[in-house]
């Protein structure tokens, strides 16, 4: 993958950089605020940038309006936000204009290298990736709104997990449960949440985006 990263702790840019050539992958640029990602972005046209929610100079949402402007203008580059909190209205706002290529982290994940890597994979492919952490706060957020009332409790597990990005098989694994147990699940939340097959739009990911109250 060609990867930009915009991250202004020192010490966790040079890390993920490091860690990520490790891996095979080329790093074309890693800066430290959102206009400098933007500029880094338009140069390089990578597969995918990594980008902190909050960076200079008011360390608020910087990094969050920078990716939405990413996504406006560079709609095939992939972006996976990195935060040490859950911020749901800022989630929100980077999925609603679609998930696909879309991933939101919290910093403790690269701990596991091979889950983060996972992760970013998925988004540079035009999946996506959001934390666990992140999709319970999403779904609670969604619950009070009164949303997805009609799934059952292993519907809604299943959605969760389709969320995370997971694919049928993995989330098979997860609940260790058959495949065809889980194509059931899946034709059943589409059903519910008033998906028919249209082939011109992915249906996982206009679930998701109704889980996540878009």
């Amino acid at each position: 993958m060609r990867v930009v990263i915009a991250e202004d702790a020192a010490l966790l840019r040079e890390g993920l950089t490091r860690l990520l050539e490790d891996r095979g992958h080329t790093i074309c640029a890693a800066v430290t605020d959102g206009d400098l990602l933007l500029s880094a972005v338009a140069e390089h046209q990578p597969d995918v940038a990594v980008v902190d929610i909050r960076m200079p100079p008011t360390h608020t949402d910087e990094g969050l309006r920078a990716a939405l402007q990413l996504r406006q203008d560079f709609p095939g580059t992939g972006v996976l936000m990195f935060s040490q909190y859950i911020e749901t209205s800022y989630s929100a706002q980077l999925l609603e204009g679609g998930a696909a290529g879309v991933g939101y982290l919290l910093k403790d994940r690269v701990a596991n290298v091979a889950e983060f890597t996972a992760a970013l994979e998925r988004v540079a492919g035009g999946g996506t990736a959001l934390d666990p952490e992140v999709v319970s706060q999403l779904f609670r957020a969604s619950r009070q709104r009164g949303g997805l009332t009609t799934l059952t409790p292993r519907e809604r597990q299943v959605l969760a997990l389709m969320a995370e990005g997971r694919s049928n098989a993995g989330i098979a694994a997860e609940l260790v449960v058959s495949g065809g147990a889980i194509e059931k699940h899946v034709a059943s939340i589409f059903s519910k949440l008033g998906l028919p097959p249209d082939e011109t739009d992915n249906r996982r990911v206009l679930a998701v985006l109704q889980y996540l109250g878009g």
